[in-house]
């Protein structure tokens, strides 16, 4: 039986500082392999090489992934800083308008960290370029010594409205995460709920309202020890159920529409 298929959105990268590459992070693959039980693809995330239209073809569901650059101020309509550090153009090119077609269309997607920006500035949002240096809150970044089990590390709680998507899907009013990023949600983009936040009030768990299709999306980074953490899990779960609900043609009138 053909697993769905979950296109990963890569990024683009150097390997050795020299040789450009398409990469995704091997815990992506893993989570959406063994906890969600989708076929992974990482996606080569540039206008020149893919189409949305391709995308949405062949594909049953998304998983946005974090990334180091970050999305284009002018996306959002401000200028870029050094504050906003790197971007990477074609990602956004790629994912902003696949965001937009997959609310459209019911098609399932997971937002994380970058992601979690993107789905907001594709609904027409903005970001803080860097979390830290607003008063009251908290350093979000990635710890820059460590090993990897020390820089996932739960770090701080997320509190989920009552009885909201996250609180139903999780079991829990508040739970722990990691934290590894600098941007933030500034404002929320048309139809963008807010439902999860850190205790500094950064928003960390989203999702589209009336959109009928998978549209969860979290600014921390699930795809961490996926398969036994208690918050990951039931996360990833959901989103593959999802993935596999669209792939069986449930929503057949709205695919071959759009």
């Amino acid at each position: 039986m053909r697993r769905p298929v979950v296109g990963i959105i890569g990024n683009n990268s150097l390997l050795n500082d020299q040789y450009p590459a398409h990469t995704g992070g091997t815990m992506n693959s893993t989570a959406i392999a063994q906890v969600a039980g989708c076929l992974p693809l990482i996606i080569p995330a540039d206008p020149l090489l893919v189409s949305v239209e391709e995308l949405l073809a062949t594909c049953d569901g998304f998983l946005l992934t974090g990334g180091r650059p970050n999305v284009h101020p002018e996306e959002y309509g401000e200028e870029p800083t050094e504050a906003h550090g790197a971007f990477d153009r074609c990602r956004d090119a790629i994912t902003l308008p696949l965001v937009r077609a997959c609310v459209d269309r019911g098609q399932p997607f997971l937002g994380v960290c970058r992601g979690f920006q993107e789905v907001n500035v594709a609904m027409g949002g903005t970001l803080y370029p860097e979390i830290r240096d607003l008063p009251g809150r908290m350093n979000h970044r990635m710890p820059p010594d460590g090993s990897l089990e020390e820089k996932f590390a739960l770090r701080h709680p997320v509190r989920f409205s009552d009885q909201g998507p996250f609180h139903r899907l999780l079991g829990a009013a508040e739970v722990m995460t990691n934290t590894l990023h600098g941007q933030g949600i500034k404002t929320a983009g048309q139809r963008v709920v807010i439902d999860g936040w850190a205790p500094d009030g950064t928003p960390e768990a989203l999702y589209i309202a009336g959109a009928t299709g998978f549209t969860l999306s979290v600014q921390w980074h699930p795809e961490w020890n996926a398969a036994s953490d208690p918050v990951s899990r039931p996360l990833f779960a959901a989103f593959g159920a999802a993935v596999k609900a669209f792939a069986s043609g449930q929503d057949l009138p709205r695919r071959a529409s759009a």
